[in-house]
């Protein structure tokens, strides 16, 4: 749905009167009502409600930080880590940046938020929740990306300070721009509390600037506040500052072991996974170029060190300002990232790298220090965690659940219980090469099943299989662990009217659907789907999977339920 700047605009006005409606309609422990004026009431606490930093890092890979990648220089990200409590089993429920990041927002899935690809998807029904902060009294500030498409950077309800651009934006000012538009003073915008400007210089520097002043002369500093740095670094093509353009030269890049394409790493593979790797999402033809796998990844190196430069600015403004004791950083990215894996770069599907993310929560007034948490953290926790930080309660539509106990140590990994981790992924025509994708993650058993294409499904056992080498779906001592889980999974993906659907956007154009000469061609199908004819097992396949049936197919006989 394409939205105009009036839309948001009326969209903020009717906003301000049903926020009061959801807010008196939070359910459990909750600290706060709406009062018959309309006004937000927060209970008496000991302590006063914490500052909030957001740090959000766009496409950063789960082990993209110095103090797990040798030869990285993070100083600052690996600072938090080790003054805070990192959680290495942070994850996220959609791996695409607008559901990632409506998620975020919202604290609901993508079945029920309906930000579902990365084209304009309305937000009219959504709450996003730096909207109850700013009612309980907190100043608030969003600076970077939002992207729930490129129709409009218009301010969003919630925000007292607001500095973004369209889309995924753009690292240099003048970046696709022609030399003669560049000539007549051309330059990328930026919307700054609803006013155009041009962009001046390198992004993350930018952006970072423009929260600085706000910490430092723009907001009232009688509230707390609570600061969302949305960076779009380290988002591909990365393209870092002339200060780093050298750096990392000599570091070695070791590539995954599974990116080859040979028939060990194959085995076991969808279809659409073998067909990807010679596509823009792929290894052998990365963005249609034929750049090395090895000078990508420097670069993506590289574009992360300024933003490591913009979390130091804003540490040493805490230190200098005495907010260190009652101000919660918390570090994320939107998105896992692929650098070779099965083939594939980007992210989208639900294998490890894509679905894991990077996530330290650095508050030395409340959190112990130098802890590495196990449990399973979701986007969908976000919200809710950020509310509880600041002693409001959890509004009803949200599904996450606050990990401030978890982060204390008041609670532990068995405590949280985190349940099974559902992913979802739904297909984009933009970029058709990764199908809906549906997932389900339970005592690190993950099960993958795809919709509307004629291909495997996938099974790890990721205590045994990190890397998801093993496609363990046809194997007979799975079976009953196979149907559980995908039992569960439909389950699961109900939304909140109960219904099992599969959202699209309208499709306007064939999408990048071109692949190298000469590279690799399609895949065939699995040798054991290639039967005789007249076998009395053929219609076999249409029914639930179970003991008999395997069974019966093994034998090639008829199987009836």
């Amino acid at each position: 749905m394409t939205r105009s700047r009036s839309h948001i605009a009326l969209r903020a006005a009717a906003f301000s009167a049903c926020i009061l409606l959801t807010t008196a309609a939070w359910a459990g422990q909750t600290t706060s009502t709406a009062d018959a004026g309309g006004s937000l009431q927060t209970d008496a606490h000991d302590r006063k409600p914490m500052n909030i930093v957001f740090v959000l890092v766009d496409d950063l890979r789960y082990d993209a930080m110095g103090f797990l990648k040798p030869g990285l220089n993070t100083p600052n990200i690996d600072r938090l880590a080790k003054e805070g409590v990192y959680f290495p089993n942070a994850v996220v429920t959609s791996s695409l940046c607008s559901p990632s990041r409506a998620t975020i927002l919202t604290g609901q899935s993508t079945r029920n938020h309906g930000v579902v690809d990365n084209h304009d998807s309305s937000e009219e029904h959504l709450t996003f929740f730096p909207a109850y902060l700013q009612q309980a009294g907190y100043q608030t500030g969003f600076f970077g990306k939002w992207h729930m498409g490129a129709d409009t950077d218009a301010p969003r309800p919630g925000f007292n300070r607001w500095v973004s651009f369209k889309g995924q934006g753009t690292y240099f000012p003048t970046d696709l721009l022609s030399p003669e538009r560049i000539a007549a003073g051309e330059r990328q915008m930026l919307n700054v509390d609803g006013k155009p400007v041009q962009q001046k210089g390198y992004i993350t520097d930018e952006l970072t600037d423009y929260a600085m002043n706000w910490l430092e002369k723009g907001r009232d500093r009688s509230k707390p506040f609570f600061l969302y740095l949305s960076h779009k670094a380290v988002h591909s093509d990365p393209v870092p500052p002339a200060r780093y353009k050298n750096q990392y030269a000599d570091l070695k890049i070791e590539l995954p072991a599974t990116m080859p394409n040979t028939p060990e790493n194959n085995a076991g593979k969808p279809m659409w996974v073998r067909n990807q790797r010679n596509s823009w999402h792929g290894a052998d033809f990365p963005y249609h170029t034929d750049r090395s796998m090895v000078e990508q990844v420097r670069d993506y190196y590289r574009t992360l060190s300024p933003v490591d430069e913009s979390l130091g600015r804003i540490m040493a403004y805490l230190k200098k300002n005495g907010l260190e004791k009652n101000t919660m950083v918390v570090f994320y990215s939107d998105n896992g990232f692929l650098i070779g894996e099965h083939g594939l770069i980007d992210k989208r599907n639900a294998y490890e790298p894509s679905v894991r993310v990077p996530m330290i929560v650095w508050a030395p007034g409340t959190l112990p220090k130098g802890v590495t948490n196990p449990a399973v953290v979701r986007n969908l926790d976000l919200a809710p965690t950020f509310l509880d930080v600041a002693q409001l309660g959890k509004p009803a539509q949200m599904e996450g659940k606050s990990l401030l106990p978890l982060a204390e140590g008041k609670i532990d990994e068995k405590a949280w219980g985190a349940g099974d981790f559902v992913y979802e992924y739904y297909w984009e025509w933009s970029f058709p090469q990764t199908p809906t994708t549906f997932a389900i993650q339970r005592n690190r058993v993950k099960y993958i099943q795809y919709h509307g294409v004629w291909d495997l499904e996938e099974l790890y056992d990721l205590k045994a299989d990190p890397d998801e080498r093993h496609n363990l779906i046809n194997d007979p001592a799975w079976l009953d662990i196979k149907i559980t889980l995908r039992k569960a999974l439909f389950e699961q993906l109900a939304n909140n009217q109960g219904q099992h659907v599969v959202p699209f956007s309208e499709k306007t154009s064939t999408g990048l659907v071109s692949r190298k000469i000469g590279g690799s061609r399609a895949a065939d199908f699995p040798d054991d789907w290639y039967i005789e004819p007249n076998l009395p097992s053929k219609m076999n396949g249409l029914f639930p999977d179970s003991a008999a049936k395997a069974k019966a197919d093994a034998e090639k006989r008829s199987y009836r339920p």
